[in-house]
């Protein structure tokens, strides 16, 4: 019985290393915080608290008259869908053909963020629009419009979703809406959902401007947690991700506080 006990935990130790060494080291990083998303209840947990205040807000703001019908704007990518079993796609074909973002669009099986339809669904039945600010760009349309659809999300069609054509600036497209609705509320999962001052800023710069904005979250912009992936991730490297492993790693090791 030993004997059989000793060769099946020889067997898993080795299975277990030869699938971390097939994990590539770029991905290893990817691997924790994709597990988290997928795995932890505290994830579902933020995300409920996101929705939940959010609807606290609109209502508050429904009490509020305005010559403007309200909008609210929601990003699509970890603010209403969650995109994490396309991460861990990445992570478990690091050694072979990455996978295209264009085959995950098209496949349309996105699952909604926890608390997102719910919320959304409030929103319609109180007459105010929704607007869907995403940076896929406008050839994922049609997939992302049949996902949308398929879970149950109102007002999305293609007068309301709004992709990236030219610029991935969002802050033309929310000008845009601006000029027809008075927004109400902002959801997304990077501050540059939020906000222009977080384009293209170092790590001190988007510190500095979260402080300035500090008494707008939980007011006029709800958050929702990422730890895949984001511009957060880009300030790291110097505001772009088109650099050597290796240099990432660095850079990585350099950023990391200890005492």
């Amino acid at each position: 019985m030993k004997k059989t006990i000793l060769i099946v935990s020889l067997f898993l130790i080795a299975f277990s290393d030869q699938l971390c060494g097939e994990i590539q080291p770029a991905h290893r990083a990817l691997l924790m915080a994709t597990l988290w998303h997928q795995t932890s209840a505290e994830y579902r947990a933020l995300a409920y608290q996101a929705y939940n205040i959010a609807k606290l807000r609109l209502e508050e703001e429904l009490k509020i008259s305005y010559k403007k019908k309200r909008a609210v704007i929601v990003d699509i990518d970890e603010t209403v869908m969650d995109n994490s079993r396309y991460q861990g796609e990445i992570i478990k074909k690091s050694q072979g053909s990455y996978p295209e973002f264009d085959g995950w669009v098209n496949l349309a099986i996105g699952e909604p963020v926890p608390g997102a339809l719910e919320f959304l669904q409030f929103a319609h039945k109180k007459g105010v629009e929704i607007f869907y600010i995403s940076n896929r760009s406008l050839r994922h349309m049609n997939g992302t419009l049949k996902n949308l659809q398929k879970l149950g999300f109102p007002q999305a069609d293609e007068e309301h979703i709004l992709l990236r054509d030219i610029s991935s600036d969002k802050g033309i497209r929310r000008r845009k809406v601006a000029e027809n609705y008075q927004i109400v509320l902002l959801i997304g999962d990077n501050l540059i959902d939020f906000d222009d001052v977080f384009r293209k800023k170092n790590i001190e710069e988007r510190f500095n401007w979260a402080d300035s904005l500090k008494a707008e979250f939980g007011k006029r912009f709800i958050i929702l947690p990422n730890s895949m992936y984001g511009e957060w991730e880009k300030s790291l490297y110097g505001g772009t991700s088109k650099i050597p492993e290796e240099e990432k790693e660095k850079k990585r090791l350099e950023h990391l506080k200890s005492y």
